[in-house]
């Protein structure tokens, strides 16, 4: 490993996206990651490559359309409202197959709500979000360093696949500031995009990048294409990390800060005589199943805690598959759960 830097969330993620080799991005302020726009300014200038501040976030996620056709690593950030403004053309890109990353730094809503964090963008990102059958994969990270290298990890599996990876995180993680330490060098993935709109030089055919296949039937191909390639994705890019879980009297699930919480309440609840274990989702596309399925025989109940009003509990509930109750503890609004709400929850299923 490389340099140690105390830096905050955003920074990073914006210093990983320029490691990663990205040189365009375009996006617009809101509240609370506005500072990768800050960082991207800055260096992007400093280093040759392409930052614009578009005039709204409908204009920025058309941008990326344009800057990864062309086989550019591309990356747009926004907030919740401002991805929700996003959705038509995350779904283009999706449909054209196109490389992208997009960040999230989760706020509360729903409308405007509060430049506070929350988890409410769960079914958006995990679901589609925009029209049609598509998905993005969704990286969860729970720490800066996480940030980091979730980031370079993003970019990497976008090429792999020509798909849209989306970084979640919420505003904790985006404003906290940790130590990081970079790598010397970037494990970066070289992936031959010959489909690119770089210009024939009249070497070769014209490529086209659409998303408009009028005959149903050449449209039903494309899209069985499309669900095959989620399917190798799910089967290859599913992460999980699985903490204290082979004999627990309960396990929790939890993503993100949310999941950091967890972790000092199974030190509370050792010292009282209760065995908790916790599975963190990192992907939440694709959601971890097998993971589910492999404790599900373990503990008296599962309990999935987040910042919402319950969205991963439905998945959750179905990689368990009725063989154990599923309980749910959630914040809304902004509020964080504290460890003995989640300890006192705990201990309220587990005396029933």
């Amino acid at each position: 490993m490389g340099e140690k830097l105390l830096m905050k969330g955003n920074e990073v993620i914006a210093e990983a996206a320029l490691r990663a080799g990205c040189r365009h991005y375009f996006g617009y302020p809101i509240t609370p990651q506005t500072e990768i726009a800050h960082y991207m300014a800055k260096k992007m200038n400093e280093l040759g490559g392409t930052f614009v501040q578009a005039e709204s976030e409908v204009a920025a996620i058309n941008m990326v359309y344009g800057a990864a056709s062309a086989g550019a690593r591309v990356l747009t950030s926004s907030s919740s409202p401002g991805i929700s403004l996003k959705q038509e053309g995350l779904s283009y890109i999706a449909g054209a197959e196109l490389p992208a990353v997009v960040v999230n730094i989760v706020r509360c809503g729903p409308g405007l709500g509060g430049i506070l964090p929350a988890q409410c963008d769960y079914f958006q990102a995990v679901k589609g979000g925009g029209h049609g059958d598509y998905k993005m994969v969704v990286l969860a990270p729970s720490s800066v360093q996480e940030l980091y290298e979730l980031t370079v990890e993003a970019f990497n599996i976008a090429d792999r696949y020509r798909i849209v990876s989306m970084i979640m995180g919420d505003g904790i993680l985006g404003q906290m500031m940790e130590v990081v330490e970079f790598k010397d060098k970037e494990n970066i993935e070289k992936v031959e995009k010959n489909w690119a709109t770089t210009g024939t030089q009249m070497k070769r055919e014209h490529n086209t990048i659409t998303s408009i296949y009028i005959e149903p039937e050449i449209l039903e191909k494309h899209n069985q294409k499309l669900q095959a390639k989620f399917a190798l994705i799910a089967e290859k890019e599913t992460r999980v990390e699985s903490y204290n879980c082979e004999d627990a009297d309960i396990i929790v699930t939890a993503f993100g800060t949310v999941a950091r919480i967890v972790k000092n309440v199974i030190k509370m609840a050792q010292k009282e005589g209760i065995k908790v274990g916790l599975i963190r989702p990192i992907t939440l596309w694709p959601f971890p199943v097998k993971e589910f399925e492999k404790y599900a025989d373990v503990p008296k109940a599962f309990l999935s805690v987040e910042l919402n009003a319950g969205q991963m509990v439905e998945d959750v509930k179905l990689a368990v598959n009725g063989k154990r109750p599923v309980h749910f503890y959630g914040r809304m609004g902004g509020m964080i759960p504290t460890q003995k709400e989640i300890l006192d929850k705990i201990k309220e299923i587990l005396n029933k």
